[in-house]
């Protein structure tokens, strides 16, 4: 199911600058049997690139009903949250008075193979690298060229993600989740205030270890980690099996932070 300024619809105006320039914002939100545990982070990660992009904030009472409608009677659901600055005239200036367009839709989970969260996924190294934008670094906008472009350089089903680099060789982020490495005993997550999405799932686990170091992380370091994991608000916690012939193991922070996912209301098999 559609919404489109909360009501059922599947268009929106061509001239709409989401569609033009990419101008908005969005948000990927699992829910489970109508509950979505990572709802305030994700609201306060909208909010935060809201007021970095100069759009409106909607109402996030109203935001909550529209999510609940479009999923009501699915047992497991993602919702995807698409706010673009609406339409406006023909080019790059702001409309002074913007009337947002915002898209609240539901997709089924995606499917995952059912070892992933038990033995790990192996990795791509993407040639592909992120461009460095710091006005635009961990906001989710609704620009990903980089992504698709990264995710066509592989089709084996045997990978199923790819690692991300800057322009300067360190180690940003998978495709479309966030990287965790172990590295001397230490959790490190690569600094985001460069490039990158910086993820609700992240979030939550920086949270969960306080001791975790945000920094940047050289690709030849990342590769000597004693353990990788992903995280994202989707698929969860997924231990990295390898990255090309660097081979890891599902190791015990991973399986911790799957115990704390399970935890947060979600299901252990996609912990």
């Amino acid at each position: 199911m559609r919404l489109v300024d909360g009501e059922p619809a599947d268009t929106i105006s061509a001239d709409d600058r989401g569609l033009g320039y990419g101008d908005g914002l969005f948000e990927t939100i699992r829910f489970v049997a109508g509950a979505a545990p990572l709802w305030p982070r994700h609201m306060q990660r909208l909010a935060h690139g809201c007021e970095r992009l100069h759009l409106p904030l909607p109402d996030p009472e109203s935001l909550e009903r529209e999510a609940r409608r479009v999923c009501e009677g699915m047992a497991g659901a993602v919702v995807r949250i698409t706010l673009t600055r609406g339409v406006g005239e023909r080019g790059y200036a702001m409309p002074a008075s913007p009337r947002c367009t915002r898209i609240v839709a539901s997709f089924p989970m995606p499917s995952m193979a059912a070892t992933a969260h038990v033995d790990g996924i192996r990795l791509h190294l993407c040639e592909t690298h992120l461009a460095e934008q710091p006005k635009l670094a961990g906001l989710k906008h609704l620009n990903r060229l980089e992504q698709v472009l990264a995710r066509a350089e592989w089709n084996d089903p045997a990978i199923a993600e790819g690692l991300l680099c800057d322009m300067h060789g360190r180690a940003i982020s998978a495709v479309s989740a966030n990287l965790f490495a172990m590295i001397d005993g230490v959790a490190v997550t690569p600094s985001l205030e460069r490039c990158g999405v910086a993820g609700v799932a992240r979030a939550e686990v920086l949270a969960a270890l306080p001791q975790a170091q945000v920094r940047d992380l050289p690709l030849d370091e990342c590769l000597r980690a004693s353990e990788l994991f992903l995280t994202s608000s989707v698929r969860g916690i997924l231990p990295v099996q390898a990255v090309g012939d660097n081979v890891y193991g599902p190791g015990p922070v991973a399986r911790a932070m799957q115990a704390h996912w399970a935890d947060l209301g979600f299901p252990m098999e996609q912990a």
